[in-house]
């Protein structure tokens, strides 16, 4: 399974948009499109989200299988 951020750097590169642009059309800075990418675990869920609803993902939650 992929990570969170590894499907966000693919659906910008599928969209064919830089980390700038994505961030611009976000209202989030180019540095945290860049931490999502990399999965930094301190990111702010509301902003990830404004990411996420520029590339047209949504995020979903389900339980954990043991």
């Amino acid at each position: 399974m992929s990570t969170l951020g590894e499907q966000v750097r693919r659906r910008r590169r599928e969209l064919h948009l830089n980390q700038a642009e994505v961030a611009d059309l976000a209202g989030v800075s180019p540095s945290l499109v860049r931490f999502i990418e990399r999965d930094k675990p301190t990111v702010r869920l509301d902003k990830v989200a404004d990411v996420l609803n520029v590339l047209g993902l949504e995020m979903t939650v389900k339980v954990k299988s043991t």
